[in-house]
């Protein structure tokens, strides 16, 4: 094995390590019913504010890891 796959897949290990902590730590949210299918969620979501919580950052964070893991993947499959 070269050195690239193998400090490659270590951060691969810590990426998933971490999506899982991110997608774990986010609070349970409730779907709506048939209005979170059509897309209209909850209407007075406060979104002046949006970004700034802690749950808005692990959705953002969440979202960027598994997109890196996916990248990730794809390399290392490469490598």
């Amino acid at each position: 094995m070269s050195v690239l796959f193998i400090i490659l897949s270590v951060v691969f290990m810590l990426t998933s390590a971490a999506l899982v902590f991110a997608i774990l730590s986010q609070k349970k949210r409730d779907a709506g019913g048939v209005g979170s299918i059509a897309g209209m969620g909850n209407v007075a979501d406060g979104s002046r504010y949006k970004g700034r919580s802690i749950d808005d950052t692990l959705e953002t964070w969440t979202k960027v890891g598994a997109v890196a893991l996916g990248v990730l993947a794809i390399v290392l499959c490469i490598v």
